[in-house]
Parts: structure tokens; C-alpha cells; sequence
């Protein structure tokens, strides 16, 4: 990872647990120098501690970034340590569930640099993806350098509203569960067919992990390799009979888990 202002100026990640920490692996390996980098967490890891980055030191005067990755119940005592560096250049990313962009700046001050972003946890194998809104005192140049960090732990999108992060976190934020869920339901429904645990639970996530994996990068659209895979009157189509059924197979169950997450999201949110 190379970004001239963020190595010259320094990074601070405020909060290291599984989703700072596969970050922080990232941007090491991907050539940005540990003397760049602040950690502030009570309690690191060990690994943390290997890594050779300033941790819990004095913070710069004007860091290029603070990536906020603290536990959002957490973030009304740990942000107030940071005002400081509020109303500056410095820009504020935050990969907190919930936080909106307005309490950002209710405790940095209105004048903040602040970047929402929402990824999911694939991120911790380097496959999630990231959607991410900033205010409007965020320049193109900070939405880049946002991107270039996030690039550590998968894709990024950018939205057109912060109003977009319901859907995002029903949608992606959420989905990874529902996708374990679909491989926890394959396999039982293997085993139901007579089918042994193991072969049927490896069964499972390897077709899901497989398709996924064909999904991102084949030239067709899902719907294009769905009909591939589909022959007339055969075992795919039996299947898919059932599960596209409007009335009682998967699209209206998914649109009302969707659903359901969207509208929890937006409880939360609202306090």
C-alpha cells in the first residue's frame, strides 16, 4: 500500500481487534512503514505488539487518517481523546456499525473530515467489501486515501447518501450470515438424504464457496450462469422449481430478511 501522505504524515487506528488488525496486517504487507503508524488500544494483542508500529504513544500533531475501529458502545469515551484533531485535515474513517456521520461531528466538531464506512466480515480473509459516504468537507484526494486503506481488506463502493448504509448493512453488513446460514441448511439437507455430516457439511461450503468465486469473476450475470447450469427437466430444475417459487421460495424470504435488517438498522441509528 503506498500513499505518500498517509507514510509522511502518519495513521492512527484507534481500536485493534480482528477487524483493525486485518487492516493493520495489510497495510504492513502491503509496504507502508511501521514508524507510520499509531495504535491506540487498551488491550492489544500480541501479534499487535509484534508488529513494531507506536502503540499507545502520543499521537501526532496532524495525522493524514484515524481510522476509528472501536466497538461503537466504546466510542463516546474514545472519541472525545481525539477532539483535538477535529475540525482540521485530518480525516476521520469509520468502520463503526451505527456511528452516523452527524455524531462524528457533534463530538470533533462540524468542520471534520469524516468518511462512514460499513464493511463485512470477509474482510478478515481479505474478501469483504466496503461501502463508504463522507461529509462534505471530504476532499476527492481523502476519499482516494480512505479507498487505498480499505483496498487491504477487499472492495470498496462508494454510495450517494449516507441514508444508503440501511440497506448496505441489511444487505452486505448482515448477508455474510445469511449466506452461513444457506451452508449450515445445505448440509443438513444432505444429511437428510443420506448423506454423512462431514461429507455433506464440505459439501456444502465448497459449492457455496465455488459459485461465489465464479460469481465475481465470470463475464455473465448470476442470472446467465444459474440458466447454464440448468438442463431442461433435470435434477436443477426440479430443485429450482421450489426455490423460486414467488409465493413461498427464496426471493420473498430474502426481500423480507433484507427487510427486516434495513428497518433494524434505522432503529438503531435513531437511538
Amino acid at each position: 500500500m503506498q500513499n505518500s501522505d498517509i507514510a509522511r504524515r502518519g495513521l492512527v487506528l484507534l481500536g485493534c481487534g480482528k477487524m483493525g488488525s486485518a487492516m493493520l496486517e495489510g497495510w504492513l504487507a502491503g509496504g507502508l512503514p511501521t514508524t507510520s503508524v499509531w495504535v491506540t488500544d487498551p488491550n492489544p494483542s500480541d501479534w499487535v505488539r509484534a508488529q513494531g508500529v507506536h502503540l499507545n504513544e502520543d499521537l501526532p500533531d496532524s495525522p493524514a487518517i484515524v481510522l476509528v475501529a472501536v466497538k461503537p458502545q466504546m466510542m463516546r469515551d474514545a472519541l472525545p481523546t481525539l477532539k483535538l484533531l477535529g475540525n482540521g485535515d485530518t480525516t476521520f474513517l469509520s468502520v463503526a456499525a451505527g456511528i452516523t456521520i452527524t455524531t462524528f461531528e457533534q463530538m470533533l466538531g462540524d468542520s471534520t473530515p469524516v468518511i462512514r464506512s460499513i464493511p463485512n466480515t470477509p474482510a478478515a480473509v481479505k474478501q469483504g467489501i466496503t461501502a463508504i459516504i463522507g461529509n462534505a468537507h471530504v476532499t476527492e484526494h481523502q476519499m482516494q486515501m480512505a479507498e487505498t486503506l480499505l483496498s487491504a481488506i477487499g472492495q470498496t463502493v462508494r454510495l450517494e447518501t449516507e441514508d444508503q448504509m440501511d440497506a448496505v448493512t441489511g444487505l452486505s453488513g448482515s448477508g455474510p450470515a445469511y449466506v452461513f446460514h444457506m451452508i449450515e441448511c445445505l448440509a443438513r439437507a444432505g444429511e437428510a438424504q443420506g448423506l454423512d455430516c462431514e461429507l455433506a457439511m464440505t459439501l456444502a461450503k465448497a459449492t457455496v464457496a465455488g459459485s461465489g468465486a465464479l460469481a465475481m469473476q465470470a463475464d455473465e450475470t448470476p442470472s446467465q450462469l444459474r440458466v447454464n447450469v440448468t438442463s431442461p427437466n433435470g435434477t436443477t430444475q426440479a430443485g429450482l422449481n421450489v426455490l423460486m417459487d414467488e409465493d413461498t421460495g427464496l426471493p420473498p424470504l430474502i426481500a423480507k430478511t433484507i427487510d427486516a435488517a434495513t428497518k433494524r438498522s434505522k432503529e438503531l441509528a435513531n437511538g
